[in-house]
């Protein structure tokens, strides 16, 4: 017992125990940052599943109309919040665009193209989702009753994105819309 006595007494025993609890706190904290974050992965998981579930639902051939339905207006205050705590890039880009998807799924076409045209002059052409982000515009302007703009809007993509793979259907829209207007 003296032995142990002498042996605690002494510094270097002090520093070693010292630096073991040191150790087993750094390892318990570990422990336990790795047990939240599965616990944090397997809720993800469950959520993405519960949705993709809603979602097969919703497209399905026997879906009622309420299944259809979606709370467009809690979505797009998602995407505005991510906007508004500074999403940046294509995180913005994207957000953005939700907000734009949300009020063409109310069918609120000028809303929609107010929200694409701000995406459209955010995005440079040849960056991620250009051609996107003004076929959604044309889309959106053709929509709203804006034939002359959704036809320039057209134009411009077969102008500035010379490779698009879009290129017959948007001839198809070109010609639709230059249809309507004789």
């Amino acid at each position: 017992m003296r032995d142990l006595g002498e042996l605690l007494a002494s510094g270097g025993a002090r520093l070693g125990l010292k630096i073991g609890g040191v150790a087993l706190a750094v390892v318990v904290l570990g422990l336990a940052a790795w047990l939240w974050l599965r616990a944090e992965d397997a809720r993800g998981v469950a959520a993405l599943a519960a949705s993709a579930d809603l979602v097969q639902q919703a497209d399905g051939p026997q879906a009622t109309p309420d299944a259809r339905a979606g709370d467009y207006g809690a979505a797009r205050g998602a995407y505005q919040i991510a906007l508004a705590k500074g999403a940046a890039g294509s995180l913005r880009t994207l957000a953005a665009s939700g907000v734009g998807y949300t009020w063409e799924a109310q069918k609120d076409y000028a809303n929609a193209v107010t929200a694409y045209e701000a995406v459209a002059r955010a995005v440079p052409a040849k960056q991620f989702y250009f051609e996107d982000a003004l076929l959604d515009l044309a889309r959106a302007q053709a929509l709203a009753g804006k034939p002359v703009e959704a036809l320039a809007t057209y134009e411009r993509v077969l102008k500035d994105v010379l490779d698009t793979r879009r290129a017959p259907d948007i001839r198809a829209k070109i010609a639709e819309l230059q249809g309507r207007g004789k």
